[in-house]
């Protein structure tokens, strides 16, 4: 607050220092320098904090209250300059001298004093604030200063527009000053006056319409003839026998009905009611399909949508047979994860039509706002229920699939969490009674078969992942994909593309050669597109009349070039070169493995570890923890043990614009930092996964079907990957596993046996020791140069 001279009131104080500034004027002459903080929200305030002009006030009464605070009685005496400021023990002192205008009262001053005393008068009579007793006061002052002071303090002004007053000292600029503020107190005034006459004058017009509205409805009454005369409530109030529903929920319609019974038809509360009673009306409560259960004839209607994806089919089955041998069972919340185009979306939708139920798609991807799955309260304008309760709408039935797609995608911002508004739709405990906020009211979802579809797991955070019967579908092999484009894609694209009229034949090479040369995927999306692209050109031709109706048209592995142009991804040398400083590694992504080579150089310096690529954080300690493990091994690959201290080392992951991360690249970064420190070559032929630790040991690591596919189509065929990962092997096909030589491994020593390349094949470490100790970069520090095993 302000405290303006003349003014008389209560301050409430509680700071150990001011309380301590209290007691030493209580001692003295009663007085006090106050002065306006700044930013009221500053617990410890300094000089900076502080306005510079106050008011010296004199302390009438002085109460203790509990807890240690102070209640006074001050009355402001002057205004006052802060000159000095500093802190004296417990407490401020300040230097201040009078701030006063040295002018005296002129006619000038006369004037506006009689003019500001006139306006206030009229301002205090429309404001029922203000007290006799302060128009008095302001009418009996003895100067224009203090009428201005009064009439300042008692006007409701916001902090700064009141210490912009305190700051003025002549009387005359403030007389003006503040009758400009009174004027405009006066127009807002008058404003809100005519906004009050005309919210009346509506309020008795609307009060007005509605008798004559009700007189209308009783002479309707009585000059309806039998069904002609049914009003909106009765057809509402049928509607709600009619649909019945749940003894609550018909509870609740009735009661908004009575309330829309006692409102005018122009209430813009009377709309929201409406609008509450169709959602209410149109939502299927007890309506559900029933379902057809038939096991053998479940699995064929999936076998002829999808190849393969056993371990969802097998899932599907188990539910309708437990179903048919119980009355009733809470539809299971299934999560299919795997890379985009393996088929999830049009999986769960193959389990509606297998099933004989409703389908219904929301796709969550980017949702942000947590009443996108609760709606809205109705108070706010133009609230809806969340999606939930829109798709159970849609499909008019309270047991669909529902499918959530893109669940790993969902965002959070101060509108809420819709992640955390998922656990209670997808809680088998806790659906039966889902309450949307705009329905206010209790909702069965436990007979909705949910199927969630995501690309990965980590960004979906672990209470959603535990209502989730998570199901990860991987990437297709070769064969698989061969299939899925004779049986599905091919057939869709040529109908899609009006080819009906003719026969396309699809060699099972040039399929093949589409595979390998024109993409690069976990699944069959970018197959789908290269197919429907043949398909337009051949389209083209039968278009022009250069085919005839009827006519054979076979895509051969040479036509796919010349549909398609050159190939995107060139045949794979089968020969690999040996490299020091370069090693395969395998990775995961969303769309897949892939192959990532790591490249280590070492160069003069002073002990620099430099690590480039776009890594994340993840792959950066993963080449810390490399470079800790072979400076502790220094003495056993017989490398300088000072090594770390003269040369730099740089660790390069190629296709820089690309980030990448993941725990898989430890035994990578750690082969090529040891070949390029013992110039032994890495096997170009052998690629390789897995984390390492600080001694050495290999931990198991993710998406191990996808790595090692994605070294197969590659055209490498030794793989090393970490001992516990072996039971993964299951997944991956028997004839590409008979093609492949893995080893398992448990510790570095292992993987250096099998990846580095010595002189006459002998053991890495045998051939170290017999070689000798070596600096990184020989020939520079006077070492002798050491001749690579292998030519470069």
């Amino acid at each position: 607050m302000v405290v303006f001279p003349e003014m008389l009131v209560p301050l409430f104080v509680g700071r150990p220092k001011s309380i301590s500034a209290i007691e030493l004027a209580l001692e003295d002459d009663k007085r006090i320098f106050l002065c306006t903080q700044k930013d009221p929200q500053i617990v410890d305030p300094t000089s900076e904090d502080i306005y510079t002009i106050g008011t010296l006030a004199y302390i009438h009464q002085v109460s203790r209250l509990p807890e240690g605070m102070l209640k006074l009685l001050i009355e402001g005496e002057t205004r006052m300059r802060l000159e000095e400021f500093s802190l004296t023990g417990k407490l401020f002192t300040v230097t201040a001298s009078v701030y006063k205008s040295p002018s005296r009262e002129t006619p000038e001053t006369t004037r506006l004093r009689t003019h500001i005393i006139d306006l206030f008068h009229r301002y205090a009579g429309q404001d029922r604030n203000i007290s006799k007793e302060t128009t008095a006061a302001i009418s009996d002052a003895s100067s224009a200063s203090s009428v201005a002071d009064l009439i300042a303090a008692a006007l409701e002004l916001n902090l700064e527009e009141r210490q912009f007053l305190l700051e003025i000292a002549d009387v005359d600029l403030r007389l003006k000053e503040l009758t400009r503020v009174l004027q405009d107190c006066l127009d807002a005034a008058a404003v809100e006056q005519k906004v009050q006459e005309r919210i009346k004058e509506q309020m008795e017009r609307n009060q007005r319409e509605y008798y004559l509205n009700e007189q209308m409805k009783a002479i309707r009454g009585e000059l309806a003839d039998g069904d002609q005369g049914k009003s909106e409530f009765e057809e509402l109030e049928e509607r709600i026998v009619q649909k019945k529903l749940p003894e609550h929920v018909e509870e609740r319609a009735k009661q908004e009905l009575k309330k829309l019974k006692l409102m005018t038809s122009t209430s813009a509360e009377a709309a929201v009611i409406r609008n509450y009673l169709d959602w209410i009306l149109a939502i299927p409560w007890t309506e559900e399909r029933v379902l057809d259960i038939n096991l053998e004839q479940v699995r064929c209607v999936l076998d002829q949508d999808h190849y393969g994806l056993d371990q969802v089919k097998d899932r599907i089955i188990e539910f309708l047979a437990v179903r048919s041998l119980t009355a009733s069972l809470k539809g299971p919340k299934l999560c299919l994860v795997g890379p985009p185009g393996v088929g999830k979306t049009s999986l769960a939708r193959s389990i509606a039509h297998a099933l004989g139920l409703e389908f219904v798609r929301q796709s969550l991807g980017g949702v942000r706002d947590e009443a996108e799955i609760r709606g809205h309260r109705r108070t706010y304008i133009g609230a809806m229920p969340g999606r939930i309760v829109q798709g159970l709408k849609k499909v008019k039935t309270c047991n669909p699939v529902f499918l959530l797609d893109e669940i790993d995608k969902l965002a959070q911002d101060f509108r809420g969490d819709p992640g955390s508004a998922l656990l209670e739709v997808l809680d088998p405990e806790q659906n039966d009674t889902f309450i949307d906020h705009y329905l206010d009211l209790e909702l069965d979802l436990s007979n909705v078969f949910f199927v969630t579809t995501a690309n990965t797991l980590h960004t979906i955070h672990n209470p959603l992942q535990d209502r989730l019967e998570i199901i990860e579908i991987g990437s297709y092999t070769d064969d698989e994909k061969v299939e899925i484009a004779l049986k599905h894609l091919i057939p869709k694209q040529l109908e899609r593309n009006g080819l009906d009229k003719i026969q396309v034949q699809f060699q099972r090479q040039a399929v093949l050669k589409l595979i390998h040369r024109y993409t690069r995927e976990a699944g069959v999306r970018r197959l789908e597109q290269r197919i429907g692209a043949i398909a337009r050109k051949i389209a083209v031709k039968l278009a022009k009349g250069t085919l005839k109706s009827g006519a054979i048209v076979r895509v051969t592995p040479k036509a796919v070039s010349g549909y398609l142009g050159p190939e995107k991804f060139p045949e794979p040398k089968k020969e690999k070169q040996n490299r020091i400083g370069v090693t395969q590694g395998l990775a995961w992504t969303e769309v897949g493995g892939q192959q990532l080579v790591t490249e280590v150089s070492v160069l003069p310096g002073s002990g620099q570890l430099e690590i480039t690529g776009k890594l994340g954080d993840v792959m950066c300690e993963s080449a810390r923890a490399a470079m800790s493990y072979v400076r502790s091994r220094a003495e056993q690959l017989n490398i300088d043990p000072l090594f770390y201290k003269q040369v730099d080392i740089h660790i390069h992951v190629p296709e820089g614009a690309v980030p990448k991360d993941g725990p898989s690249a430890g035994i990578t970064m750690a082969t090529a930092l040891v070949s390029a420190l013992t110039h032994l070559p890495v096997r170009g032929n052998l690629a390789m996964t897995g984390e390492i630790t600080l001694r050495g040991r290999i931990l198991p690591v993710g998406g191990l079907k996808e790595k090692i596919l994605a070294a197969y189509r590659g055209g490498i065929y030794e793989i090393v990957i970490p001992k516990e990962t072996e039971s993964e092997l299951t997944d991956i096909p028997e004839y590409i596993q008979e093609m492949l030589t893995i080893h398992l491994v448990e510790d570095m020593d292992q993987v250096l046996r099998l990846a580095l390349v010595s002189e006459g094949n002998k053991d890495v470490f045998r051939y170290l020791e017999e070689r000798g100790t070596q600096h990184p970069l020989p020939g520079i520090f006077g070492h002798q140069q050491v001749q690579s095993p292998l030519p470069a």
